[in-house]
């Protein structure tokens, strides 16, 4: 995480707290010669648009008086989406029985790539149970080797 990510999650932190929801991630990134600070929040049921309209508006004006970008950039607050990144052990925690995507730094029994339940998590590792064909197979994967983890949406 980046400084600028840091202190800005420092900033949101209490405002969304506040308004009874999550800060799920915070990113600072560079598209074309665009900046774009983005703020992904949530709450259960889901956030809609009033929701990131009222978190926008109050972090908004606390990155005025705080000023701690010294660029210009877009500020974007949403959700993350159906396909919600897991990077935080509560965000692993509540993904248990749910469908998951992960990909690794290395390969871990041949592979990079896995899509399945996340039957398990203790802190240090996930058990992802996967299909190949139609045999199923339970894979650990240590945290630390995972690259990206997310929810995956399957449509049946």
């Amino acid at each position: 995480m980046s400084k600028i990510t840091e202190v800005v999650e420092s900033i949101a932190l209490p405002i969304v707290e506040r308004e009874n929801m999550e800060l799920v991630d915070v990113e600072f990134v560079k598209e074309g010669p665009d900046w774009f600070l983005r703020v992904y929040i949530d709450k259960p049921g889901g956030v809609d648009l009033d929701d990131c309209v009222n978190i926008n508006e109050q972090l908004s004006e606390k990155l005025n008086e705080t000023d701690p970008i010294e660029q210009a950039y877009y500020l974007d607050v949403s959700s993350p989406g159906a396909e919600r990144p897991l990077k935080k052990p509560s965000d692993f925690e509540r993904a248990v029985g749910k469908n998951v995507y992960m990909k690794t730094f290395a390969p871990i029994d041949g592979a990079k790539e896995f899509e399945g339940i996340l039957t398990a998590y203790d802190g240090e590792t996930v058990v992802i149970e996967t299909r190949i064909k139609t045999r199923k197979k339970a894979v650990s994967l240590p945290v630390d080797k995972i690259a990206q983890a997310r929810l995956a949406v399957t449509f049946s």
